[in-house]
């Protein structure tokens, strides 16, 4: 398995441009809740307890960014587990699905642009695992922003602009 800062540089190599991860703060979520709500709506009972499909995605994406960096992981628990936990409240309502799609356009609409400004392709187009990322990739930038894990921003800047170098190069 890659290391959280192999993940976030690769992340980081097409995320260099202010305006393109400004946009990803809009998109990012809003493709989450949206997500969410999708996924929430396919519920099922185990051993007495309700549960839908959005759960058991959250607690296994959850676990890998625990696995990934523990105090990473448990920020983006407690930044990301409210965006999904308004999402499950939506699951039961009659245009749940209408909801959930218009608001995945809106978040993919903003991500494409904002990759117009980077001029360079979406991360997930050469793995699939970057759409794990992108979240946490936000999380990590707040927590840069916020003067947090310094050595791990100056490792992903790093590696991330020798990626992007590498990528224009070929």
């Amino acid at each position: 398995m890659k290391s959280v800062s192999t993940l976030l540089s690769i992340y980081k190599s097409s995320h260099l441009n202010q305006k393109n991860i400004v946009t990803h703060f809009v998109g990012i979520p809003l493709i989450l809740w949206s997500a969410a709500l999708f996924f929430a709506t396919f519920s099922f009972s185990l051993a007495g307890f309700e549960s839908n499909v959005m759960q058991v995605l959250a607690v296994l994406i959850f676990a890998y960014y625990l696995v990934l960096d523990i105090k990473l992981g448990v920020i983006a628990i407690a930044l990301i587990a409210p965006i999904w936990l308004h999402a499950n409240s939506y699951a039961n309502s009659d245009n749940a699905y209408i909801l959930a799609g218009v608001v995945f356009f809106i978040g993919w609409v903003f991500q494409f642009i904002g990759h117009y400004y980077e001029k360079a392709k979406p991360a997930f187009f050469d793995d699939l695992k970057q759409l794990l990322v992108g979240p946490l990739f936000l999380v990590a930038e707040l927590c840069f922003f916020a003067n947090l894990f310094s050595k791990l921003e100056k490792e992903v800047t790093e590696e991330a602009l020798e990626i992007r170098k590498a990528m224009v190069q070929s």
